[in-house]
This record gives structure tokens, C-alpha cells and sequence, in this order.
């Protein structure tokens, strides 16, 4: 009887588990179809947030060359570049999983991490939890022996910055990329030859992961990847996002981006990506996200890479500034190091961005497009609107500090100019045409200067104004 018994509660919870997400993701106010999942506005932090930043860490650390896709790169497509660095550097019978191992993270402070986050100015971070080589930076139930806890670090990287950031950076939101597939996983190989009629990886381990990170560490971003070759019914998508909108415990905080299945970037989920890198520099009608790297050939540390490859802070505030004046926000990523290090010309550029953000932060964040993205009379000039201000970021200083504007429109004795980091108040006129502005900006030294990158005209009371 006491087996019998055992055997009927063991089925029973086997039933449950097979059962249970698309159960949750049943129940509530949105339904798992596009249609309604779509229908659900993002939370208001992450519009009003701008910028955050992205970190790619993982076992491809280690090599630390050319991609975070050294495995795909090494065996999958057999590039000559990763072949020959692995016949040059390590012994024949190598294996990717030997790897890692040599993933330690000694030198890995969380608190630092978050402070140095921080001092971006951002207002999100997104870590990756697992890449595609499938190694989880968190001790995974459903990822045995090649996760972080159990090989390399032996460490919870994911908890322990999470738990960082909700102590130490409190104004930054913590989220999680997570890659869907895995390369090489047997399961996802299994139900990919079959043309994806089968599920096996996606109960036993996508699944199952989502569920667990959500749960364990409550992120405010679910930053999805890795869905490309299966479609969405594949994935289970929209069970899994009527149960994160509906039940989870980020349901009233969490946003997701759009890489839910072949066919859904750029059209179904939260906010879009499209492709990386995405920069439409126009208006977008919906919600959208510039993930770029600070490193222009990849997402990782690279132990290759020379000072030309990193975008200096020109090219930084410039993107800023097509991005969020087309409606977008910035995901900026940088890698850390195998031993637990961010170094120093990322830890600079952070560093940077967080300097101009202090000074020029009132026309980035909870900012709105203005009825003019950029200026068509002055090439870099980009605007943003908030609370009947309006704001011109000028990405060149201009020839005998004349700033010719031709989008906004000021009226005599109303509108006032101002540059943000500047007490006094600026001169200005109406073009010939009647139409447009020309700023006598301050002549100011080097060191005069409220900061060294783009400069913020802020215009009150114009004829033109935005919401």
C-alpha cells in the first residue's frame, strides 16, 4: 500500500510539473496570445530609465577571443581564426568544456560592480544568466555540472549581483539576458532534427530556467535571445509571458524585449530590439532599444583588442542622442574578465558617460521625442522634450559659438535659452526667415566648459512646443 501510495503522489507531481507553467500562464488578465500579451503597456520605469548597461560573461571569458561565440565559432563553423588560436595555444584534445574551470571570477566584487554601474548613470543593468554555450551563471537545478556553482567560480554570480545592486545601487534595476538555445545541448539538438515537433528541451531546461530566475532573483528586465531557428509555439512563449504579466513576482515591474520565436523581433513582445545594434534614427511608433557594444567588434573582453576597437566618448553620447530622441533607449555592454574584473577602458567609458549624464541628465532621463528629432538647418543637434522644456543636444560646438537652430521656433520677450552646467542665460534671435534660432553660445575655455562631450541647449516658452 505505502508503495502504491508513493507511486500515485510521485505521478501526481510529475503531472503537476509537465502541467504547471502553461497552467499559471492561463490565468490572469493577459491571455497567452499576441494579441493580448501585447495589449499590456511597459511599466513606466523603463521609458523614463534611457540607459542602462549590458555585461556578456560567461565560460567564452576564458578564451577571451574574438566572440562570445569562440564555441559556435571554434566547432560549429570551424573558422580558420579560432581553429588556428586553438592549435597555437592549447594541447591537442582540448575541449570547450575544459574551459571552464579556468572561468574563476577571484577577483569578482560584486559591490564594485554595482558602484562603478552607477557612476554610468544608468538605470538598468542586464547580466547575462546563460549564454548560448548554455553555461549557467547561476547554480541551476536543470544545468548539472556546468554551471557556476558547481565548475569555475563556484560561486552564485547572478544572486550575489543581484543582491549587490538592491543593496549598493538601489536606483539601478536588475535584469537577466537569457539565451533560449543552446549550440551544442543534446536535447535541443534532438528536437531540432525532428523539425522541432518535439519539446524536450524546452520543458527540461529553457523552460524550467525561466522559471527559476524569475523566481529566485526577481529581475525588472527579461532580456531574451537565442530563439531563432524554432518558433514561439516552439518555445512556449506566450504560456511563459501570460505567467510572467499575470502571476510571477515581477509581474507589475518587468519588461521583456522581442526575441520570443522566428518571426517575433521587431513585432511581438515588450519593448523592441529588432536586431543589434538597432539605431533607426527616426521616430519609432513603438517602445524600442539601441544594444550596442562599447567594444565595436564585439560583445566580450578581449584580450586582442587594441584602443582603435573601443568607441570613445564622441561616438557614445552621439548614440545616446540619435537613440533617445528617436524614442529608444540605450543598452551599452561591456565584458568582464575570467578573474572577476571590469577593466579599466570600459570602467572609463562608464565613468565618462556618468560625468556627462550629471550635468546633461535633465534632457535624457523621463524625457519624450519632440515634434523634431533632429535639426535639418545644423547637422548633430538632437532633441528631446520634458515638462514644456525642450532640449538641443549639440553634438559639435559650433564655429564663433553661433548656434543656427532651424526646428524650434522662439517668441520675443517669452522664450529663454540656457545651456545645462551654465549659470547665465543665453543670448538669442530669430533667423531672417522667422523661423529657426541663432544661439550665441558663451566663449568659454576648455576648462570653462560644463562638460567635454555634446553640449545641451534648454529652450522654454517656444512657439513649437511637444507634449
Amino acid at each position: 500500500m505505502w508503495q502504491s501510495n508513493m507511486a500515485l503522489i510521485s505521478a501526481l507531481v510529475l503531472v503537476a510539473i509537465c502541467v504547471w507553467p502553461p497552467v499559471l500562464g492561463a490565468v490572469g488578465k493577459y491571455e497567452p496570445n499576441w494579441a493580448s500579451l501585447d495589449s499590456r503597456p511597459l511599466p513606466p520605469w523603463y521609458d523614463e530609465a534611457k540607459i542602462g548597461i549590458f555585461m556578456h560573461w560567461g565560460v567564452f571569458s576564458v578564451p577571451s577571443f574574438g566572440s562570445a561565440w569562440f564555441w559556435w565559432y571554434w566547432q560549429g563553423a570551424h573558422d580558420a581564426a579560432y581553429v588556428n588560436f586553438m592549435k597555437q595555444n592549447y594541447p591537442p584534445g582540448f575541449t570547450y568544456a575544459d574551459f571552464a574551470p579556468h572561468f574563476t571570477t577571484e577577483f569578482y566584487e560584486p559591490k564594485a560592480f554595482a558602484e562603478i554601474v552607477q557612476a554610468s548613470g544608468a538605470k538598468y543593468v542586464v547580466l547575462t544568466s546563460k549564454h548560448h554555450e548554455g553555461f549557467t551563471n547561476w547554480p541551476s537545478k536543470y544545468s548539472w555540472n556546468w554551471n557556476s556553482m558547481d565548475v569555475g567560480p563556484k560561486r552564485d554570480l547572478v544572486g550575489e549581483l543581484a543582491t549587490a545592486f538592491r543593496t549598493y545601487a538601489k536606483d539601478v534595476h536588475f535584469g537577466l539576458y537569457y539565451s533560449l538555445f543552446e549550440w551544442f545541448n543534446p536535447l535541443y539538438l534532438q528536437d531540432k532534427q525532428g523539425g522541432f515537433k518535439t519539446q524536450e528541451y524546452v520543458r527540461d531546461v529553457a523552460l524550467s530556467e525561466l522559471y527559476e530566475i524569475i523566481e529566485n532573483y526577481k529581475p525588472d528586465v527579461l532580456w531574451s535571445d537565442g530563439d531563432w531557428e524554432a518558433t514561439a509555439d516552439y518555445w512556449n512563449s506566450t504560456e511563459f509571458l501570460a505567467w510572467l504579466y499575470n502571476s510571477s513576482p515581477v509581474n507589475a515591474t518587468v519588461v521583456t524585449n522581442d526575441r520570443w520565436g522566428k518571426g517575433t523581433s521587431c513585432k511581438h513582445g515588450g519593448y523592441y530590439t529588432c536586431h543589434d545594434r538597432y539605431n533607426p534614427g527616426v521616430l519609432q511608433k513603438h517602445k524600442w532599444e539601441n544594444a550596442m557594444t562599447i567594444d565595436r567588434k564585439a560583445w566580450v573582453f578581449r584580450r586582442e583588442a587594441v584602443l582603435a576597437d573601443y568607441y570613445d566618448m564622441e561616438y557614445l553620447t552621439k548614440t545616446l542622442a540619435e537613440t533617445i530622441s528617436c524614442g529608444g533607449n540605450l543598452l551599452m555592454n561591456i565584458g568582464p574578465t575570467h578573474d572577476g574584473r571590469i577593466v579599466p577602458i570600459f570602467e572609463e567609458r562608464l565613468r565618462q558617460m556618468g560625468t556627462w549624464l550629471k550635468v546633461n541628465g535633465e534632457a535624457v532621463y523621463s524625457t519624450k521625442p519632440w515634434v523634431a528629432q533632429n535639426d535639418t538647418m545644423t547637422p548633430g543637434v538632437w532633441y528631446t522634450t520634458k515638462e514644456g522644456s525642450v532640449y538641443a543636444i549639440v553634438l559639435d560646438w559650433p564655429a564663433n559659438n553661433e548656434l543656427d537652430l532651424g526646428a524650434p521656433t522662439g517668441k520675443t520677450g517669452h522664450t529663454k535659452v540656457s545651456m545645462l552646467g551654465y549659470s547665465m542665460p543665453l543670448q538669442w534671435r530669430s533667423l531672417p526667415s522667422g523661423k529657426g534660432l541663432n544661439i550665441t553660445l558663451p566663449a568659454l575655455n576648455e576648462a570653462q566648459l560644463p562638460c567635454q562631450w555634446a553640449w545641451v541647449i534648454k529652450m522654454d516658452n517656444l512657439v513649437m512646443d511637444c507634449c
